[in-house]
């Protein structure tokens, strides 16, 4: 049996996460969908600076919840057939949408192609902020001591699903054949992504973020991308009285329990040897998708380049 960082891969198989699920999960993301139904996106696509001969390549803004400004660059084939497919793509913690260069594979084989800069991290997207208490070093903590609707992962999770919704209605766009992915914080919003707009129809998510916080912490592994956690707890509860109120509200932004609303089939990686996002927390997203599924497990890899599977998701996504 291959080694892991965590309990082994027959428990990794069955395990279902630990972290409190908030009594209204259902209401409170159905609740949060109405509300971006409501936004006008005030939708604005401007030509990029770079462009290539077999695609056009601009910068596409809207108005995601709460009135943030959001960024996305958008690359469209410029001779694929109408209706074609498209891919969204999300990135890793802290970062922005890369570089255009490293989406023209997918315009190449004839799909469009829309890249979200996250709110406030490295790229063009708003964060309006607005919310009470602390702010500082990560974006799990902000809000947590606000009502849960000002979670700004809350925020997030709907720009991925309303993004969907802006590039599932393009007149060249095939709404049904429509894939996501993304790694690491990528991969957990590929995950919401597929959850909150459930028309996704293929989602290949690499070692998804923001899964099973209190298995983080329980751990011992509240440091690197979840190092917010532990920092948030000596400022805000030393003695951690309110441990359970604080993973409970985490839960409301807990990827594990948006997984059984995908309808899409999902194509997930992970590494085992990964200490940044354990593979328990993986599996716990993973073990509760209902649709079609399958997964890519790397013994021996931790949160790195996973050989070949950059390649297999390709693959996978050309089958659109």
């Amino acid at each position: 049996m291959p080694l892991t960082f965590d309990i082994s891969l027959a428990e990794l198989e069955t395990y279902q996460g630990i972290n409190p699920r908030p009594d209204d999960f259902d209401s409170f993301w159905e609740d949060a969908l109405a509300e971006m139904q409501e936004v006008d996106p005030e939708i604005e696509i401007v030509p990029a600076s770079f462009q290539t001969p077999f695609a056009d390549c601009s910068d596409l803004y809207f108005t995601g919840v709460g009135g943030a400004r959001v960024h996305a660059m958008l690359i469209r084939p410029n001779n694929a057939p109408d209706p074609h497919p498209a891919v969204l793509m999300f990135h890793g913690y802290s970062g922005d949408a890369g570089d255009w260069t490293s989406k023209l594979g997918y315009a190449a084989l004839g799909h469009t192609v829309a890249a979200l800069d996250c709110r406030g991290q490295g790229g063009s997207s708003e964060d309006r902020g607005g919310v009470t208490g602390w702010t500082l070093r990560g974006h799990i903590i902000r809000g947590l001591d606000d009502a849960p609707e000002k979670l700004l992962y809350r925020q997030i999770f709907l720009d991925t699903a309303q993004l969907a919704k802006i590039v599932m209605e393009m007149p060249d766009v095939d709404e049904n054949r429509v894939g996501a992915t993304g790694r690491s914080q990528g991969g957990g919003l590929t995950l919401a992504c597929a959850s909150l707009e459930p028309r996704i129809k293929r989602a290949a998510p690499v070692f998804p973020f923001l899964c099973d916080y209190q298995r983080v912490w329980e751990m011992d592994q509240a440091k690197d991308a979840y190092a917010e956690l532990a920092e948030y707890f000596r400022k805000f509860d030393p003695l951690h009285e309110r441990e359970r109120a604080i993973f409970e509200k985490l839960g409301y932004i807990d990827v594990q329990y948006l997984c059984p609303r995908i309808r899409g089939e999902v194509f997930m990686g992970v590494g085992l040897m990964d200490t940044i996002c354990p593979p328990s927390t993986q599996f716990a997203a993973y073990n509760k998708i209902t649709s079609e599924k399958s997964l890519a497990v790397f013994p021996d890899f931790a949160h790195e380049d996973l050989p070949g599977h950059g390649d297999q998701i390709f693959q996978f996504m050309s089958g659109l």
